[in-house]
């Protein structure tokens, strides 16, 4: 009865923590903006107007009650750009994300689980990983064959599956030498049972954990390339590529850069901050 009681408690003790339900706020903010982009938006974030260029934004004297966080250099409502580059940066954070994480845990799992041959080619291919630098390799496909999201989001999800891997197959190793995996053995499973039915499932909660963490790098990576131009291609109102655009502009209207840059960062601090509550919130359960 009481080990019942601890098991449930830690998980509690997880979600007390501020930063965890400050993280989670601020991602299920960016996933309603994300999702109702189209819907919420108070202008065409595409429609270009030089008349209204650079209005400043509500804290500012002067400024349009239309356009409450003022216009980019090219009369673009900046609300709008903001919203919609919030879509297209949880749009690449998660695609990218599900396609590291189908390669790093079929890969991870299979070296953990198997060991030997297999296990030693797993170790090989995540060092080769470790070994080449993601951003250049990554500015050099993209420089090499053009910009387009299917590409930038296919570059980022073959160069960030190490982590997944590297938790995958070390969870694995621990998973497959406990009972309930030999008892499965014993009643006739087969490999692609045991692993899908009583392995991947024991292991889910510390993905989640790497998941979150893969989410914010992918929007930061996405942010830098969209920065060098090698990104998300124009007029797609990716942050990185609206701080890059307003880089010129930053002495004589500062919020043009300031904006997309503090929106970036309240985002990956919430993932993190949400990753780092999971973390906890497993980690103490599994100390239980």
């Amino acid at each position: 009865m009481s080990t019942a009681v601890s098991i449930n408690a830690g998980p509690r003790r997880g979600w007390k923590s501020a930063g965890t339900w400050i993280g989670a706020v601020i991602v299920g903010l960016a996933l309603f903006c994300a999702i109702f982009a189209p819907l919420i938006v108070p202008h065409d974030p595409f429609a270009q107007d030089l008349n209204r260029r650079l209005l400043v934004p509500f804290w500012m004297e002067g400024y349009n009650p239309e356009f409450l966080l003022g216009t980019d250099q090219l009369g673009r409502d900046y609300l709008s750009r903001l919203i919609w580059g919030c879509r297209i940066s949880m749009l690449i954070g998660v695609t990218v994300t599900i396609v590291s994480g189908l390669i790093g845990i079929t890969i991870g799992v299979l070296g953990g689980f198997f060991g030997g041959r297999i296990d030693d080619a797993v170790l090989f291919a995540i060092t080769t990983r470790l070994s080449i630098p993601v951003v250049l390799v990554a500015l050099a496909v993209v420089g090499l064959l053009g910009t387009s999201m299917t590409l930038l989001v296919l570059t980022l999800g073959l160069l960030l599956w190490d982590r997944f891997a590297v938790v995958a197959r070390s969870t694995s190793m621990q998973v497959r030498n406990l009972d309930f995996v030999a008892a499965a053995w014993c009643a006739g499973c087969s490999r692609f049972r045991v692993l899908s039915r009583e392995v991947l499932p024991n292991i889910a909660s510390h993905l989640v954990v790497v998941a979150t963490l893969e989410i914010a790098l992918a929007i930061l990576l996405e942010a830098t390339l969209s920065f060098l131009g090698l990104g998300v291609p124009p007029p797609l109102p990716s942050w990185g590529l609206m701080i890059a655009e307003a880089k010129d502009y930053m002495f004589f209207s500062p919020w043009v850069i300031v904006i997309p840059g503090v929106a970036l960062f309240v985002l990956v601090l919430g993932i993190n901050l949400l990753g780092d509550g999971l973390r906890d919130a497993f980690a103490t359960r599994s100390r239980t």
